[in-house]
């Protein structure tokens, strides 16, 4: 009788009662504005190891008690303030995910206390119909026709994942998805792709059986640029040599430089040859919102998104939402639903009978978060003007840190596209050029970016740029100013002069008999 009592007024231990609920969120919220306020005083990233943060977590094994939701919040706040790494600190410059917006921060919220499964349109229906806006609008701002399908996924990986499967199955001379890639009749699929093309295409190749072998790596010209003329050689080879080429990725902005691939003559190549062009526009695609400014100097081939039979873009990186968010675009939306619709039983969602649209059939997961809310906040808080005018402002600082770099006589300046700026840090008395020199400015170069990082005082990365190993700086953050831009140069300079005399042969001596 008391079991059934129990649980006829069951409370269960992760309930909390309005009054905890409020008393506790407030005091987040409060925690976490003053965390946004401080966040230009507090290191870019902490300098502990792993045994370090694990040691604070302390016990390993689960507790056999739960504890106060209050204190537990208190705790995770001052774990996280204290010992992460803030990329929406104004000098966190280093990989391309961008500062997180405040209204993405509560929208995350919102969306986990209704908590609906973006699925299927009969669990979400609100939820569902928001996605497909935030879909049409970003395909807008792209220039992409907005009436094409697409989806929202985890990142750029993912979305680039989704939009090879919709293209294998679309130019497979047979049935793919029955048969596999070991068909009697099939061919041996090939892929084509830039040297510079991130590393999502030997993720996808080799999860989904056509194995990295089937990519032809085209070289990148000295701009960084698939070479076009390379490209166009590789694919009638194939032919004669009896393979199916199927598709052609082009990047729109790079993930080391910043280069966009001479998109518009891509299509015309896939065109000609009857491939799938899909356009990886992850990182640089948004900034085709530009395209019309006459005032901004942005890479006119990006207007070859517009031609691409897939695009992949993360709203994660230029359109500041929190982590995470990838989105697909498909030209065709039943290439999606070919690519990934099955219809079991327990499935008796029908969208031709109800004219509701069902996201499981259009990407691999069933059970899917509402990721659409944090961007939708903020693409109807900013506008298409405010968000024109942050990434302007982005690509504009970027610049400018080029062009003080330059100014600089113990920096050097490697490569400027949209808002990426890779340079390195060159000791005055070392002449760059000869295997040795470039060969110890590489370990040197190695040697001051961790050292950077390490500090708090900024946040970079790095690229290889023919060769060379230079810092990189991508500014995808709308909390960055030129009061930032103009004091890097110094903290790097400052700090390359330390890890020189550290490491170089001979260098701290040469330093103390000036002391002397």
């Amino acid at each position: 009788m008391e079991k059934s009592q129990a649980l006829r007024y069951r409370i269960a231990p992760l309930e909390m009662t309005p009054s905890e609920f409020r008393k506790a969120g407030y005091r987040l919220i409060d925690q976490v504005a003053e965390l946004l306020c401080t966040l230009p005083e507090r290191p870019v990233a902490p300098n502990e190891s792993p045994a370090t943060l694990r040691a604070l977590l302390g016990s390993h094994s689960l507790p056999e008690q739960g504890r106060d939701a209050s204190t537990l919040l208190d705790e995770a706040a001052n774990l996280l303030f204290d010992h992460s790494v803030f990329n929406g600190h104004p000098r966190f410059m280093g990989f391309i995910t961008s500062s997180a917006t405040p209204i993405g921060a509560l929208g995350e919220m919102l969306s986990a206390a209704v908590n609906p499964n973006v699925g299927s349109s009969l669990l979400a229906p609100m939820a569902t119909e928001i996605e497909a806006q935030v879909v049409r609008w970003i395909a807008e701002m792209i220039g992409y026709p907005p009436d094409c399908g697409g989806l929202l996924v985890s990142g750029g990986n993912m979305a680039n994942c989704v939009c090879l499967l919709a293209a294998r199955k679309a130019k497979a001379s047979w049935d793919v998805r029955t048969s596999g890639m070991s068909a009697e009749k099939s061919h041996r699929l090939r892929v084509y792709t830039s040297s510079e093309t991130h590393t999502w295409v030997q993720k996808a190749t080799d999860m989904f059986g056509l194995g990295t072998d089937s990519i032809r790596w085209i070289p990148a010209d000295e701009a960084l640029r698939m070479d076009a003329v390379a490209l166009r050689e590789q694919i009638q080879a194939d032919r004669e040599a009896g393979d199916l080429p199927f598709l052609v990725i082009g990047t729109a902005g790079t993930v080391s430089t910043g280069a966009v691939d001479p998109l518009p003559e891509l299509a015309a190549i896939c065109r000609e040859y009857g491939l799938w062009f899909h356009v990886d526009g992850a990182y640089g695609a948004l900034a085709a919102i530009l395209l019309d400014d006459e005032k901004s100097a942005i890479p006119p081939d990006l207007k070859g998104i517009r031609e691409a039979d897939s695009v992949a873009v993360d709203p994660h990186k230029w359109l500041y939402a929190p982590l995470e968010a990838g989105c697909v675009f498909v030209r065709t939306p039943e290439f999606l639903r070919d690519a990934f619709s099955y219809h079991p039983p327990y499935y008796p969602c029908d969208e031709d009978a109800t004219g509701s649209l069902n996201y499981y059939e259009y990407g691999p997961q069933n059970s899917r978060g509402f990721r659409a809310l944090k961007i939708w906040l903020a693409l109807r808080q900013a506008g298409r003007e405010g968000y024109a005018g942050m990434i302007s402002d982005d690509i504009k600082l970027a610049q400018e840190l080029y062009r003080v770099v330059e100014r600089q006589t113990e920096l050097q300046a490697l490569t400027q596209d949209l808002s990426i700026t890779t340079f390195r840090y060159v000791p005055p008395d070392l002449m760059p050029g000869s295997q040795e020199s470039e060969g110890y400015l590489n370990v040197l170069n190695a040697e001051l970016l961790t050292r950077l990082q390490k500090s708090g005082e900024a946040f970079l990365s790095n690229a290889v740029v023919r060769g060379a190993f230079v810092l990189r700086a991508c500014i995808v953050n709308f909390r960055t100013s030129l009061e930032d831009i103009e004091a890097l140069p110094g903290i790097v300079i400052r700090i390359g002069r330390e890890a020189d005399a550290a490491i170089r042969p001979g260098k701290q001596k040469d330093q103390e008999r000036n002391i002397r």
